[in-house]
């Protein structure tokens, strides 16, 4: 895996940092790396690092690419919305005009269609004083849309509007659209910056620790978690029944679920559940109500899409398949099946993914899109390009876009984090 950042030339200017700091300022060079893999076994000695994958630490340059006053930068929210936008969107101008005296900062409107003309979205200008209390609020300034765009397009409209910087902030789609946009820069011999910082609710970008706004949805779903075992408490035979975001990975599910400690079956993409049959879910969901009076089941979006095949082949506007909506379909099954037992049965179905996605980041997530901006200016000003900055094993990175946009991070159905989760719900394993 090739995991060597792209750089635009050598840097000629020495950093404004040096002047402006008020202690000495720890720069980083390309030498500096963090290994992939932190684990070794000792069974036969320490094992040699030489030639493992690693990946180079961000942070501030000696040296950086871009002259400051002359340079022009760009920022694009792209895909669904998400706490700590807005976080992001500040930390960028705060850390480009403060530290680095850059004049001019676009933000480009509802995602990549910001940067097509003939959508007529006027680009904004960004100051720190207009932004200054942006951070309390959900949702982006700026705006975003789902989908993609024409490339050649994006790019003769930043050559028009002279942007030598473009941040794209989003998930795997958006991220893939950025590396696009970094190719074509390249064919044409330009020397633009495209920096990504990667958004998804779902954590699931390859390489990171965790995904910007991610700590603050899972603890805003513990709250739909709580309400719904209050519901289930609250009539007999209760079932609550959650859904929660997570179209190809269930870490939200799974870590709502540890937190919440009231969670009796976690149902995620990465593991195949039956439905009928004497191992099937509305079996052990049966005893289990017969047995407690009460269950609260949390199911990711994207589980159980097997049961529902046939039921959507159509794809959305970022090219995802068109799920089927598991958590009415159980709703339903699971009404049908205890109708059918002669056992009454008070179902209460939440779904709380859009009020989840649009509340303020939490002081956690405040601090840590904070940080993501400052490193991902720090990259930029010194000309890196086709990346984005992340968190692996607690140190920020660069990591080339092309490799994490070639999959998905998902749950291991072998690893800790599930085996916690079986183990904190006490579901039969023969579900799955």
């Amino acid at each position: 895996m090739e995991t060597n950042i792209e750089s635009l030339g050598p840097a000629r200017f020495r950093s404004p940092l040096h002047r402006i700091a008020t202690s000495n300022v720890h720069f980083r060079t390309d030498a500096e790396r963090v290994l992939m893999d932190d684990t070794y076994s000792d069974a036969f000695g320490v094992q040699d690092h030489a030639g493992k994958v690693s990946f180079e630490i961000a942070g501030p340059r000696e040296h950086i690419f871009f002259d400051p006053p002359p340079t022009t930068a760009g920022i694009v929210t792209c895909g669904g919305l998400c706490p700590g936008l807005n976080d992001i969107i500040r930390g960028l101008v705060m850390e480009l005009t403060h530290r680095y005296g850059v004049t001019k900062v676009y933000g480009f409107r509802y995602g990549y269609e910001g940067l097509v003309p003939r959508y007529g979205q006027t680009p904004m200008v960004l100051k720190p004083d207009s932004l200054d209390a942006i951070h309390a609020f959900g949702g982006s300034i700026l705006g975003t849309s789902r989908g993609p765009q024409d490339v050649p397009e994006m790019v003769n409209f930043l050559e028009e509007m002279e942007v030598d910087i473009l941040f794209v902030v989003g998930g795997d789609g958006s991220l893939r659209g950025a590396n696009e946009i970094s190719l074509e820069i390249r064919r044409r011999g330009q020397l633009k910056s495209v920096i990504g910082i990667p958004k998804t609710i779902d954590n699931d970008i390859m390489y990171l620790d965790k995904s910007f706004g991610f700590e603050t949805a899972f603890a805003e779903a513990v709250k739909a978690v709580s309400c719904a075992h209050v519901e289930s408490l609250g009539s007999r035979n209760g079932i609550g029944l959650v859904k929660l975001m997570g179209r190809d990975s269930g870490f939200i599910a799974c870590f709502a679920s540890l937190a919440g400690n009231v969670v009796n079956f976690v149902l995620i993409p990465e593991v195949r559940f039956d439905l009928d049959g004497p191992r099937g879910l509305l079996e052990a969901l049966y005893y289990r109500v017969a047995r407690r009076k009460h269950a609260v089941i949390v199911v990711a979006e994207g589980a159980g899409q097997h049961l529902m095949e046939g039921t959507s082949h159509a794809v959305d506007a970022s090219g995802n398949k068109r799920q089927g909506d598991i958590g009415m379909f159980l709703k339903e099954k699971i009404s049908a099946f205890f109708k059918e037992r002669r056992m009454e049965c008070n179902l209460k179905y939440i779904d709380p993914s859009y009020t989840i996605r649009s509340v303020p980041a939490s002081p956690q997530d405040n601090v840590y899109c904070s940080r993501l901006a400052q490193n991902a200016v720090h990259a930029a000003m010194a000309g890196k390009t086709g990346m984005l900055v992340g968190r692996w094993h607690g140190t920020f990175i660069h990591l080339p876009l092309d490799v994490v946009t070639k999959g998905r991070r998902k749950v291991d159905p072998a690893g800790e984090l599930w085996h916690s989760v079986l183990e904190n719900t006490g579901q039969p394993g023969e579900l799955f």
